[in-house]
């Protein structure tokens, strides 16, 4: 896996960085995540109800997909940042859920540096354009711009 300084990130701003592999959302997983949620509207968990909207199906939460950027992100194709110690999730300036993820479909991320910034020495706060793209369809799950920090 590639490595990169900070310094060499920040040189990238407004470039993409990088796709993720693809990852299946099945209904499983969608479960999974209403019971820790507690979000069990028939929508996400009953196949039956759900084929009489216009879904055709289950879908999952935007939460759901929302909540899969990281393990995305771990996932890329992006070069990895050298000497980082920790990385945390700071917020979102935005996020819009444009298109339902149907259960069994499969999604993939992609990301856009917009801002990299050393906010104090060895702690940079990365700002992201991704997006969350549902194999064979035209829309994307969500775009998201997203806030993280790292820690070198």
């Amino acid at each position: 896996m590639a490595t990169i300084t900070p310094q060499e990130l920040q040189a990238k701003v407004g470039e993409h960085l990088g796709t993720s592999e693809w990852v299946l959302v099945d209904q499983e997983m969608i479960n999974k995540f209403a019971d820790a949620t507690g979000d069990h509207q028939f929508i996400h968990i009953d196949a039956e109800k759900a084929k009489l909207t216009p879904f055709g199906g289950t879908i999952a939460h935007g939460f759901l997909t929302l909540s899969l950027i990281p393990m995305l992100g771990a996932k890329t194709d992006a070069p990895k940042i050298e000497g980082i110690k920790m990385g945390v999730n700071y917020g979102g300036n935005k996020v819009r859920f444009l298109a339902p993820v149907r259960s069994g479909k499969r999604v993939r991320s992609h990301v856009k540096l917009l801002e990299l910034d050393e906010k104090r020495p060895g702690q940079w706060q990365q700002t992201n354009e991704i997006t969350v793209e549902i194999e064979g369809e035209e829309k994307p799950a969500l775009i998201a711009e997203w806030i993280t920090q790292f820690f070198i």
